[in-house]
């Protein structure tokens, strides 16, 4: 790939859309779900748009626990067919993504002789689901064997381990990596575009939207065959317009974590503990060389695209965290917070928690056309687009054409996970590094005690779509997500570099670094 290819460049993809063409399918939603509906129904032949109102990954898509696994609390709840599919997932991922997904050790700490084979019993029957797609055997580890290799974990009174293994991964490197490869196979992407109506025929049927481009402020009126609305916990926004009356799709909750240094829990393995006090599981996960500690559930009304964690919900995670640590983390600790909203797919009868809700995707047809699709998790990601783009073929008519994504290779792949600072460009680092060596300067630190240099500023503007230095900062590079003062500290370079490569003057600077600021105080305490 050269720099100058412009497959993935916003400025093509808007010239693309003056050209009023009628496009076989728009898909709303530059999330996962959204990403991979791309990435199927351009495979699949057909001419293909993704709009997003904000970034790719700005919501929910960037926010999970980083992992890429079955659902081991669901097996527990009986979703035999729900963990078997996921794990299949997981394990295409991995062989279509090992540069952003991989196989990673988990431990459950048990504190009773009974949890111990409870535990090792479920995992078997976990292990036995995978099939060939297997990460590796589940087994039974001493209380000496997890003194010396997580002498973190609280010992006292332990009396084993279950060791399993599952997948991690980047959230938002993925999903930018399928919108890479979406367009490599021909189709249009847009960031920072909101739909902001729907067009039908004089029969009732969609056939088209009105969208804004946030950046120059042109509306577009774009004809397609079939619209999909794959807006998340958004969802109920667009069917409004389709002026779908009823019970909403969508009952959201927040999950929130909190990101410690690495001492907390030094080594490689992850700790699971399978039961907290509001009957979901906590996970505390190593992610570049720092460790991601959560989730909550919380209900909620109100939606945002940058959702705020709330405080009971941080005490929640620390004090419960510090049941299983040998050093209890306190506020000071935190270096990072963020909150995300799921969009679980609300049941058909009211239920007092969503922690209860199935993770099961959910796929609506209107009678207008409109096809909508919500719940899920980012799994499963590849198996709701072939679902949502077989529905489309049906509603808009389409050529008949088999999924093929199974076996396709995502953007950056290499066989094999990388090493160092840039293993998670996978393929694109030579080019990284070949930026480095046409200009020497941009191997220069964004910060000295952070690996992010220059070069991965400048090759986010011109290879990833990276519009803003929260772009860069919280979803190209994960500085945000891993720690928030040193994200803030590096704010004013990022928008020097940005603005330089953009033709931008001082103020777009300016502005840049407030705006970031403002968004970044969330993930602070």
């Amino acid at each position: 790939m050269r720099d100058d290819e412009g497959y993935f460049n916003r400025d093509e993809a808007i010239n693309r859309l003056r050209k009023n063409q009628l496009w076989d399918v728009i898909i709303i939603g530059g999330g996962a779900t959204g990403l991979g509906t791309a990435l199927d129904a351009t495979l699949r032949g057909f001419k293909t748009l993704l709009l997003e109102q904000s970034d790719f990954a700005k919501g929910t898509s960037s926010r999970s626990t980083k992992l890429i696994h079955g659902g081991v609390r669901y097996l527990a709840k009986g979703d035999v067919a729900l963990v078997y599919e996921a794990l299949y997932e997981r394990g295409l991922l991995l062989q279509n993504a090992p540069h952003l997904v991989k196989r990673q050790s988990f431990v459950i700490p048990c504190y009773t002789w009974f949890s111990k084979i409870k535990y090792l019993i479920g995992l078997k029957i976990y292990d036995w689901l995978s099939g060939k797609y297997s990460f590796g055997p589940s087994r039974l580890l001493s209380s000496k064997h997890l003194g010396e290799s997580m002498p973190e974990m609280r010992q006292q009174g332990l009396k084993a381990g279950v060791e399993y293994w599952d997948g991690q991964f980047d959230d938002s490197r993925l999903a930018i990596n399928i919108a890479q490869t979406a367009a490599e196979k021909g189709a249009t992407l847009v960031n920072y575009f909101k739909v902001i109506g729907l067009s039908k025929t004089a029969e009732g049927k969609i056939d088209g939207l009105t969208g804004l481009d946030e950046e120059s402020k042109q509306e577009f009126k774009l004809r397609s065959k079939v619209v999909i609305n794959a807006t998340g916990v958004f969802v109920d926004n667009i069917r409004q317009m389709d002026a779908v009356a009823g019970k909403p799709l969508v009952r959201p909750s927040q999950g929130v974590h909190i990101v410690l240094n690495k001492s907390f829990l030094s080594g490689d393995k992850a700790m699971m503990i399978p039961k907290t006090p509001d009957g979901r599981v906590l996970f505390a996960v190593p992610w570049y060389n720092h460790l991601v500690v959560g989730t909550t559930d919380t209900p909620l009304d109100k939606l945002s695209l940058e959702p705020v964690a709330l405080d009971r919900e941080i005490d929640f995670i620390i004090e419960t965290a510090g049941q299983f640590l040998s050093k209890k983390p306190a506020k000071k600790d935190v270096l990072a917070v963020f909150a995300g909203l799921r969009p679980l797919a609300a049941p058909d009868k009211d239920r007092h928690s969503t922690k209860e809700i199935s993770r099961r995707h959910k796929l609506i047809i209107a009678d207008s056309g409109l096809i909508t699709i919500t719940g899920g998790k980012w799994t499963t990601y590849r198996k709701m687009a072939e679902d949502t783009v077989d529905s489309a073929i049906k509603v808009g008519r389409l050529s008949q054409v088999a999924c093929s994504s199974r076996a396709q290779k995502i953007h950056g792949y290499t066989g094999h996970p990388g090493t160092g600072p840039l293993a998670f460009y996978g393929a694109d680092e030579e080019f990284i590094e070949n930026l480095i060596k046409l200009s020497p300067e941009l191997s220069e630190k964004l910060l000295s005690d952070h690996p992010y240099s220059k070069a991965q500023v400048i090759w986010a503007v011109r290879n990833e779509m990276a519009r803003t230095v929260e772009d860069v900062l919280a979803r190209r590079l994960r500085v945000l997500f891993l720690d928030a003062r040193a994200a803030i500290s590096m704010a004013s370079q990022v928008a020097s570099l940005m603005a330089t490569e953009f033709g931008f003057d001082k103020e777009w600077e300016f502005d840049q670094v407030e705006r970031f600021k403002k968004t970044a105080s969330n993930y602070l305490l």
